[in-house]
């Protein structure tokens, strides 16, 4: 649709164009200037053959009658085309004297008379061609030699591996180094034809043509620059554990269309690099040091203090449990039949397994508890059922036992609703035999670079 509106549109400006580019038959056939009277003036006989010398001399306009009276030229007869007409009534309307002109000129419907100037057109063209081969072939000997020298240039990889960061960035490089090549072939053959006029509206269509499909294909493009700038950033190192758009994964490759990630479940998930390097990133990988978090609940008559003293001592006993950060505890809220303490650890993960490890802190530290004679209640919740006798009857009507104990109070026990976590598995060797495949693609990261 877009297509169309231009092409109204520069039918529109052409249209308006059009007059300010020549002189019309129509126009020409109203000759500009005073008429001339008296001594000045023209006779009609001389303009006549004034026009009649002026066409015998182009040739090609016997058939064109002149009939001249008082300045009126009246043009009848027939002509090859509308090209002819029109030169007809434009060289008519230059000779001095003509008032006006009317044309009766009628266009010829023989097809000979017709093909005979395209086949002498088409002639004359090939003799010109005949008569410019050498300086053609020179011309097209200096583009071949100069794109010659472009594709030796370009087929190093080892000069444009050592210019760019990563195998992405040097084809890059190599692609534009072999269009530069291209377009300095292509100028030197225009200037040795004396036609370099022609390399502007090539390259003026070119950016047209260039314009249209970048809007048609904008989604590919911005992935392909966010590409070009993650292999540059470097956001993450392969094995990474990160976040990206709500999908959590182990980093195998950077391509250069997507990211790929090893979920947790070993399933590989691609992300458009558009959507990495406009969203946000969590990198769980970047620091070694990581806490994990974990909440117990004691009777709500215990002793505090001795409680959280008891689980902080059990949780720096264990030798993955880092001292520097030191293991943090407090009561994070007081509950219906507990109050809950939330505690806190730091581990390396680069010696321990994150999730194993917080398990195992959960384990000791409700143990220690237990062992030291705190109780860790579930929790409980009390209902109570104030209209019996409608409860009686509902039951009745479905055709159940009626209720014959009286409902007091019923307890509930419910288990406690699991708080989400971030869940990560041993990932490494799935994630090696994936960059081992590499499947066709080059891998964009470099384990040898520093990430941003």
């Amino acid at each position: 649709m877009r297509f169309v509106w231009v092409v109204c549109l520069l039918a529109l400006v052409g249209g308006l164009a059009a007059p300010a580019f020549g002189q019309t038959a129509e126009d020409a056939s109203d000759p500009a200037g005073a008429i001339e009277v008296g001594d000045a003036t023209v006779s009609d006989a001389e303009i006549a053959q004034r026009i009649r010398q002026v066409l015998d001399q182009i040739g090609g306009y016997d058939g064109v009658e002149i009939d001249v009276s008082s300045g009126v030229v009246t043009l009848s007869g027939e002509v090859l085309d509308g090209l002819a007409e029109e030169e007809v009534v434009q060289i008519t309307g230059r000779v001095a004297g003509v008032v006006t002109i009317e044309n009766e000129l009628r266009q010829s419907g023989d097809l000979n008379e017709r093909l005979a100037p395209a086949l002498e057109r088409v002639v004359e063209r090939g003799e010109r061609v005949l008569i410019n081969t050498p300086i053609f072939l020179v011309a097209l000997t200096a583009f071949l030699v100069i794109a010659a020298i472009g594709w030796l240039v370009t087929t190093r990889l080892t000069l444009w591996k050592r210019l760019a960061p990563n195998s992405f960035i040097a084809e890059i490089y190599r692609a534009v180094a072999r269009i530069g090549f291209v377009v300095l072939g292509l100028i030197v053959a225009l200037d040795i034809l004396n036609a370099t006029a022609l390399l502007g509206a090539v390259l003026g269509a070119a950016g047209v043509v260039g314009l249209a499909v970048g809007f048609a294909v904008r989604d590919t493009v911005e992935n392909f620059i966010a590409s070009i700038l993650l292999s540059l950033r470097q956001p993450f190192r392969p094995n990474d554990f990160v976040e990206i758009a709500g999908d959590m994964g182990n980093v195998a490759r950077l391509t250069s269309r997507a990211t790929i990630l090893i979920s947790p479940d070993g399933n590989h998930i691609r992300i458009p690099n558009a959507t990495v390097f406009k969203g946000r990133i969590v990198n769980y990988s970047r620091d070694p040091k990581r806490r994990f978090l974990f909440q117990l609940g004691v009777d709500a008559d215990s002793d505090l203090a001795a409680a959280l003293a008891t689980a902080v001592a059990a949780l720096e006993a264990l030798p993955f449990v880092l001292s520097d950060p030191p293991v943090g505890a407090w009561i994070d809220e007081v509950g219906d039949s507990n109050v809950l303490m939330t505690f806190t650890g730091w581990v390396n993960q680069e010696e321990t397994n994150f999730v194993k490890a917080r398990g195992e802190a959960i384990r000791v530290a409700k143990n220690a508890l237990e062992g030291a004679g705190f109780g860790l209640p579930e929790p409980i919740y009390r209902l109570r059922v104030d209209d019996r006798g409608a409860v009686q009857d509902a039951v009745s009507q479905a055709g159940e036992a009626p209720v014959r104990a009286t409902v007091e109070e019923i307890d509930t026990e419910l288990p406690p609703a699991a708080a989400p976590e971030v869940v990560e598995q041993d990932n490494e060797e799935t994630v090696d035999r994936e960059r081992a495949a590499q499947d066709g693609s080059a891998d964009l990261l470099s384990e040898a670079r520093g990430s941003e």
